[in-house]
């Protein structure tokens, strides 16, 4: 899927950066079917259009605490086909596991920073309308390295760091390009990975999804 192929509906409660991002979007191609600035409008909208993809903004009127947040789980039990991509000022885990708890399928998580690197930004929506997973590596990292004993602490580094990219939403020839390693190579540590969380041989897409699920459940606090 191109972005000219993506309709969008955007939750942003700030007039001034709803409309840079719609002017953003709608210059690379995507047709931003409609926009929000409250969680009941957001839910409306995705309710009327089902749009590829939510982009949504986690601090929200009224509190400007969790209801973007809320509204995007939300949307991932009614309308599962429809792509959450949601967008923080800072590293929250615990508002990421909730977003991650009904699955890590078609469902992003940035910081409002890489909203303005464009090809980050633009690469994360189309992985997620495609129903695949783009987590920010700072929040994956804050993930990884602030949680309790697990599963992830029999990992390997180089095992880690290949999960770390899976839940990022890398395939394993991205994650080789990003490594510099053979792509044989990374599919071995995937093996491992699922060897060591307990996940036997099924879909590979649905195991690689479980085991994201795993490593966020016993690092994200």
């Amino acid at each position: 899927m191109t972005e000219r192929d993506l309709r969008v509906v955007l939750a942003e409660d700030s007039v001034i950066l709803r409309d840079g991002m719609v002017e953003l979007l709608t210059a690379r191609g995507c047709r931003v079917v409609a926009t929000a600035g409250t969680p009941d409008e957001l839910l409306a909208a995705v309710e009327h259009h089902r749009p590829d993809v939510a982009v949504v903004d986690v601090r929200m009127p009224p509190t400007h605490t969790d209801e973007g947040i809320r509204a995007a789980v939300t949307i991932r039990a009614t309308a599962p086909r429809v792509g959450v991509l949601v967008f923080s000022q800072h590293v929250e885990t615990a508002w990421a596991s909730r977003l991650l708890a009904a699955g890590a399928t078609g469902v992003g998580y940035l910081l409002k920073e890489r909203v303005a690197r464009t090809s980050e930004f633009m690469d994360a929506m189309r992985r997620v309308a495609a129903g695949g997973t783009a987590l920010d590596p700072e929040v994956v990292d804050r993930l990884v390295h602030g949680g309790r004993a697990g599963r992830v602490d029999t990992l390997t580094a180089r095992e880690r760091e290949v999960l770390e990219l899976m839940a990022q939403g890398h395939s394993n020839r991205s994650v080789a390009a990003r490594l510099v390693v053979s792509e044989r190579a990374v599919e071995k540590h995937v093996a491992a990975v699922f060897t060591k969380f307990d996940l036997p041989a099924s879909n590979e897409d649905n195991r690689r999804v479980k085991a994201v699920l795993a490593y966020l459940s016993e690092t994200g606090g």
